[in-house]
């Protein structure tokens, strides 16, 4: 999590979703309703079946067949090129760890408000309990609860901000997350592979990574056709790993060819995410996805979110592996933290973050 903004944030009164829905308002509040242009048109959206969306068995990657394994590379590549996002399986998180990370949150989001106002995501900061991303009093709110801490390095935690209940909550995020490092790990040693370079290329360039966890709870909602659950955007992380509640109802979708595809969840896969940093390293050939969340009129949804990026103090750009003549440096270098605090001060927009990396010049520094 970057450091907060120096400037002060004034976001108006913010309603708590979860609220809202037991009061069961005749209308949406104005401060949730999209304008037309951003309204979900969810007749006309894309639905995918499991089957066409991009899947990468990780016991086939780290098999020592090589035929076998070089299939699933070429597999892992393809999703990386065209979709930006795929589904994992056979990722070697045990079930029970997922059953117990998303009954702790659960858990933590049926509390009384009170409870979790105890744990408040101040104005201009990605940690605590409200919404993220939210930075004047006219802004267009999403129809979601957020949970948000930073988990490693120890540094950027915020001991306050940790619950004390659901009991069981710290020693199942610690757990969890100790298991997720390893998987993300894991997926960057095959996706340098992918490209052609050494396997430790990313875990040498990112030093100690930072990692992060957000818990999204979604109400169902009277009117989904006005609101979004979350804005469209990309993560400005290397690589994103979602875990999809049980039972949840559909809401993530992905842009892909200019339209919404609503991403059906495999049971017990997980979904990653090409994140900006990545697409900055591997200089575009493999892009980060816009995505988006969707509400339900009658289900709710939760998901489990965590973004793995490198160390604030790595200087990034392209990988001069990845630069040549038919390939010209389409980004600069800059410093991870900077780019982070750019990104956790800006609401989110689409892939406009990405500017920031962006370059006019074709010669890489």
């Amino acid at each position: 999590m970057a450091p907060v903004p120096s400037f002060p944030i004034k976001v108006g009164h913010i309603d708590d979703v979860q609220e809202l829905r037991k009061s069961k308002p005749a209308t949406i509040p104005e401060r949730f309703v999209r304008d037309m242009a951003e309204r979900p048109k969810l007749a006309a959206t894309l639905s995918s079946s499991p089957s066409d969306i991009p899947i990468v068995d990780l016991s086939k990657l780290m098999k020592r067949d090589k035929d076998e394994q070089k299939s699933e590379i070429m597999q892992l590549k393809t999703a990386c090129e065209e979709w930006g996002f795929f589904q994992v399986v056979n990722h070697g998180i045990d079930l029970n760890v997922l059953e117990s990370i998303e009954k702790v949150a659960k858990d933590f989001f049926m509390l009384p408000l009170e409870e979790k106002q105890k744990y408040p995501m101040a104005p201009g900061t990605v940690q605590g309990y409200g919404q993220a991303f939210v930075f004047s009093e006219n802004q267009k709110l999403d129809w979601c609860n957020m949970f948000a801490l930073g988990v490693e390095p120890p540094f950027i935690r915020n001991p306050k901000l940790w619950p004390s209940k659901p009991d069981d909550f710290r020693d199942t995020l610690e757990i969890y997350s100790r298991e997720v490092r390893k998987l993300c790990k894991n997926l960057l040693k095959y996706i340098a592979a992918s490209l052609g370079l050494k396997g430790d290329v990313f875990e040498e360039m990112f030093g100690v990574a930072v990692q992060a966890v957000r818990m999204n709870y979604y109400p169902p909602c009277p009117r989904p056709d006005l609101v979004l659950g979350l804005s469209p955007h990309s993560d400005g992380s290397a690589l994103t790993v979602l875990q999809q509640g049980k039972d949840s109802s559909v809401g993530l979708q992905i842009l892909k060819d200019n339209k919404w595809v609503s991403v059906q969840p495999i049971p017990n896969a997980l979904v990653i995410n090409i994140g900006d940093t990545i697409e900055v390293l591997t200089n575009g050939k493999y892009k980060s996805v816009e995505h988006r969340a969707v509400t339900h009129k009658e289900k709710d949804r939760l998901s489990i979110v965590t973004f793995y990026a490198p160390s604030y103090e790595v200087e990034l750009g392209p990988i001069p592996e990845l630069v040549d003549e038919k390939n010209p440096c389409r980004y600069r270098r800059y410093n991870h933290g900077e780019y982070s605090k750019h990104y956790v001060t800006n609401k989110l927009q689409g892939k406009k973050t990405l500017d920031f990396a962006k370059m006019e010049s074709k010669t890489c520094a």
